[in-house]
């Protein structure tokens, strides 16, 4: 069966990547490509929209394909818990649409945010470093976010972890009581630092993205799973097997 695919956000970096996937691909159809000027309703009719543009065109974009039965594959930056949650209401129980949230398409940025969330529990201090391309528009990023977020769920039955002074604003964002530090720089694609401060040893977890190349197989990956996808689903770790 040929998966047909909508890509919205074609013309940026990562719309552009998608695409020329989509149309190397035996199994997928990309059916359209769709810019700022673009209407939505040239999605119709597909069955799955890739979602690659900015946060604050994102969720139009989700919930116009929501609202029109078309499932979603969204690899937009910026969508927090409660916006999730938003879209899960949207949805209902019993909808046969299916969204999938991916922060990174990036097989080692999920292995390393899997191996921070099984460190977690031994850890009282833990603070994330994340860096990005100058022209990124959000921080912290949604891969720091989302790792943030699960650290916080493992040690729901511990307590937060320590973030002395964060009420000085060099301290971080906090997420999940997680101080989060981002930096925007020239020459940078993308990295994320996890410290874990312990009695007289410090952790780091680090994965750091060298080449747009990293995200080929999370992307396919990703499409060929919404095309079946029921609810919500959030992490490219739910559609692989790390056990």
């Amino acid at each position: 069966m040929t998966i047909t695919v909508a890509v919205v956000g074609a013309t940026g970096k990562m719309g552009q990547l998608a695409s020329r996937l989509i149309e190397a691909a035996d199994d997928l159809e990309l059916v359209a490509a769709l810019n700022s000027s673009s209407p939505l309703s040239a999605m119709d009719g597909v069955d799955v929209v890739l979602d690659v543009t900015v946060p604050a065109v994102s969720r139009g974009v989700v919930e116009y394909a929501v609202a029109h039965g078309i499932n979603v594959l969204v690899g937009t930056s910026g969508w927090s818990s409660e916006r999730i949650a938003g879209v899960e209401r949207l949805i209902g129980a019993d909808s046969e649409v299916g969204v999938i949230f991916v922060p990174n398409f990036s097989i080692g940025s999920v292995l390393a945010t899997s191996f921070a969330v099984m460190a977690a529990r031994f850890y009282d201090s833990i603070e994330i470093v994340e860096a990005h391309h100058a022209s990124k528009l959000d921080s912290p990023s949604g891969t720091a976010v989302r790792t943030a977020e699960l650290i916080g769920n493992a040690r729901a039955s511990i307590g937060p972890v320590i973030a002395p002074h964060a009420d000085q604003r060099a301290r971080g964002q906090q997420v999940s009581s997680v101080p989060i530090h981002s930096m925007r720089m020239q020459g940078v694609v993308a990295k994320q630092d996890v410290l874990f401060g312990g009695n007289g040893e410090v952790l780091t977890l680090s994965h750091e993205t060298l080449s747009p190349s990293s995200y080929e197989m999370g992307i396919l990956l990703g499409l060929r799973a919404a095309a079946t996808a029921r609810g919500i689903t959030v992490g490219l770790d739910k559609l692989i097997d790390l056990n």
